[in-house]
């Protein structure tokens, strides 16, 4: 049986984006034995020359192994169908979870699945986002429709398809740049390219297998240049993208877990709809030596988890915000409010460790 929690990577991009093909070629590969790929419509994707037989309820049984599921009602029912399947033996392993979202999804009542659901978020765990965004249409794509822009805003790799189709070398160079504009903490990756693969497409989460420990500085996209980026004053500006700003939050030394807490409550109530994708590193008062990690999506948070100890030597607070039509301004004077006000009331060590992360739940 599989160990929990079980990576769950979703794949998203607008109509036409070339999602079933790269699913497709994905599944040939053996790294991706024992995943199950959870699917809107099989109206709507053909898995190529991997069916087998079809199963009960909805499942598929491919021929390297992977299921294949329908969305039957609540994506949350055939996440916990999965759970049940593979306790009670039906599926003999589960090493990783691949959800394709239809072409107009917003992918964050997905990621809120996946982090909202008390049963869930013990079995399962958010790997990452994957956008794919067609080279040949992109640009009217994303000046057209707002949920195109979501997608590349949430996502943790960002893969460009249909590259081959552009003539003109500086559309190409334009849209790139655009897309780095929208996400700039987001690996920006090739279809064509031989090293698109699993190893580069996934395990996008705060732990890195080959090294089997966290890796903040990576999961933060702080190998980006995402220190400050507000939407406006570039060279080509467009409507959609303008509501969409990427920037981080930084505090320097340890900031109180209840002025944490009320920052979070207070940012979630006032704005919590526009918070299109929060990730933070946080460097508690009461105990510094474990840093507090926190992942939330609009007005969901992940049950925050300390971890055993800092993994990069550099301590502080360290949010990423990703955010539509959010005054960036309000949330740096709310943060500020809060990391510099040393008279708030604090919890002890006690209280910290018997309520751990209350925040979740508000």
């Amino acid at each position: 049986m599989s160990g929990f929690p079980i990576p769950v990577s979703v794949l998203t991009g607008f109509l036409g984006a070339g999602k079933t093909t790269l699913l497709n070629r994905l599944l040939k590969d053996p790294a991706l034995a024992d995943t199950a790929v959870i699917i809107n419509e099989f109206g709507e994707v053909a898995i190529d020359h991997l069916l087998v037989e079809q199963a009960s309820d909805g499942i598929i049984q491919l021929s390297d192994g992977c299921l294949c599921c329908t969305v039957r009602g609540e994506l949350v029912d055939t996440l916990a169908d999965l759970v049940d399947r593979l306790q009670t033996g039906r599926i003999a392993r589960l090493a990783r979870v691949v959800i394709e979202t239809t072409g107009l999804a917003d992918p964050a009542p997905v990621l809120q699945s996946i982090m909202a659901h008390p049963a869930l978020v013990q079995a399962f765990r958010l790997d990452g986002v994957i956008t794919l965004v067609d080279a040949a249409n992109g640009k009217a794509t994303l000046d057209a429709h707002v949920e195109a822009v979501k997608q590349v805003a949430v996502a943790d790799r960002i893969v460009l398809s249909k590259a081959d189709l552009v003539t003109d070398a500086s559309e190409l160079e334009t849209l790139r740049s655009r897309l780095r504009q929208i996400n700039p903490g987001a690996d920006l990756l090739d279809v064509a390219d031989t090293k698109t693969g699993v190893a580069a497409l996934f395990d996008c989460g705060l732990y890195n297998p080959a090294t089997k420990s966290a890796d903040v500085r990576r999961w933060l996209g702080e190998a980006h240049d995402h220190d400050h980026h507000d939407g406006h004053d570039h060279e080509h500006d467009h409507g959609h993208d303008q509501r969409v700003r990427s920037y981080s939050l930084v505090h320097d030394g340890p900031v109180p877990f209840s002025a944490i807490e009320m920052f979070l409550h207070l940012l979630r109530s006032a704005h919590g709809e526009h918070l299109l994708r929060m990730k933070g590193v946080i460097e508690l008062s009461e105990d510094p030596s474990r840093p507090l990690v926190i992942h939330g999506v609009q007005k969901i948070l992940h049950p925050p988890v300390q971890l055993p100890s800092w993994p990069d030597g550099q301590r502080g607070t360290r949010l990423v915000l990703i955010t539509l039509d959010m005054p960036e301004d309000y949330v740096r004077r709310l943060f500020a409010a809060f990391t510099n006000r040393p008279s708030i009331d604090t919890p002890d060590r006690a209280a910290l460790e018997n309520n751990p992360l209350a925040i979740a739940g508000r």
